[in-house]
């Protein structure tokens, strides 16, 4: 028995006899102090062991104004997820009641609020830290939209498991089939953003960056500072960067789009910019992190060579220009050293791209097929047993 400021925690080394672990925790609950209290409430985080391969499994999801999706996106999510943390960014649409009830009906929910709106990133990191705090394995994310089909989880899950990845991601893009009912102005907007997050991330391999549907372990995520974190549409690209920074290895599985009677919350218009500009800035960022601090390479100075020398051409072209038409000057000398400018400037700059290329985690795309689906399915109501 110990006490932590003034509070009594009383730390159970055997259990009783014949029964279960859970069991011998349920009868000393009425002695526990308050601050332990919710670990003995949520006994299936002790019995469900193996609930998933012998993984914890949760899943966040964020949810702002959904009250009409919320119900039936929680609800479907499969029974081997151990815990649900449903977070309400500060939603005035009744989206909070919605999961509070669920909370009640089964204890697996857990309902987070946020005051006021913070960011979908913001309301992602909260549930991440929940579960941190509450010891889950691997931690996935499904937006409250029901746009994300809970027969894909076990995809994004057994990489990890497997210690194939230590974080997945979902995409879209890479078959014609999966990619039916997103429009056009939205696939340009994802194709145009998987380009620049391929150079910003350092990930030369991935594509659908904006896919929110995603796993991670414990482990990795807190090697990362929450506050760190992008808060809003745009966090899944700024942790991309922060994975890549570190060496962490990430999966694309290829699953189907899915659409129904969500409305997107993103005006691309706006979005791409602001994105693009913090990819610049997240790109910076990673070469000064990853590539002079926790260690050197050269490819830095391919990089930094590139990012001088283009511009210095592009103004020498049209200098050389404007002495030509405008002054009526030669224009050889000018033109030829522009050139050689702007060309040699290019080749740093590819050079850098392509040791940055070789120098990055390898990634893998996979598939899960229905046969794996089914195991999975198995595996979890054979753990829920």
């Amino acid at each position: 028995m110990e006490s932590i400021k003034g509070k009594t925690v009383y730390i159970v080394v055997v259990r009783y006899v014949d029964l279960p672990l859970w069991k011998s925790l349920e009868l000393l609950k009425p002695r526990a102090s308050h601050m332990y209290y919710r670990i003995w409430e949520n006994q299936r985080l002790y019995r469900s062991k193996t609930m998933y391969r012998g993984h914890l499994i949760g899943v966040v999801v964020p949810a702002f104004n959904e009250w009409e999706l919320i119900h039936e996106t929680l609800v479907a999510i499969p029974s081997y997820v151990d815990r649900i943390y449903a977070v309400d960014d500060g939603s005035t649409d009744g989206t909070g009641a919605v999961i509070e009830k669920l909370q009640e009906i089964e204890g697996r929910f857990v309902c987070l609020r946020h005051e006021r709106n913070r960011g979908v990133g913001a309301a992602i990191i909260t549930g991440y830290q929940e579960a941190i705090a509450e010891g889950v394995d691997i931690i996935a994310v499904m937006a409250g939209d029901n746009q994300m089909d809970p027969e894909e989880l076990p995809g994004l899950l057994d990489p990890i498991v497997e210690r194939r990845a230590d974080y997945t991601k979902g995409n879209r893009l890479l078959y014609r089939g999966h990619r039916d009912g997103m429009g056009k102005w939205r696939y340009f907007g994802n194709t145009l953003l998987t380009f620049l997050t391929r150079i910003g991330s350092g990930y030369w391999h991935l594509s659908d960056p904006q896919n929110g549907y995603t796993a991670i372990s414990s482990v990795v995520f807190q090697r990362f500072s929450p506050e760190s974190i992008y808060p809003w549409y745009g966090y899944c690209n700024d942790l991309l960067v922060k994975l890549n920074a570190y060496g962490f290895r990430v999966m694309d599985i290829t699953m189907p789009a899915r659409y129904g009677r969500e409305k997107s919350k993103i005006r691309y218009s706006t979005y791409i910019p602001r994105v693009s500009w913090l990819l610049l800035r997240k790109f910076f960022w990673r070469l000064r992190v990853k590539y002079l601090f926790l260690q050197f390479h050269p490819l830095v100075l391919f990089y930094l060579m590139g990012i001088l020398l283009i511009p210095l051409g592009l103004l020498g072209c049209v200098n050389a220009l404007y002495h030509f038409f405008v002054l009526e000057g030669p224009l050889f000398i000018r033109g030829v050293l522009s050139l050689l400018l702007l060309a040699a400037g290019t080749q740093f700059l590819l050079f850098g791209m392509v040791y940055d290329l070789m120098a990055s985690p390898e990634m893998e795309t996979t598939e899960l097929d229905v046969e794996s689906k089914k195991q999975a399915r198995f595996r979890g109501e054979r753990g829920r047993g």
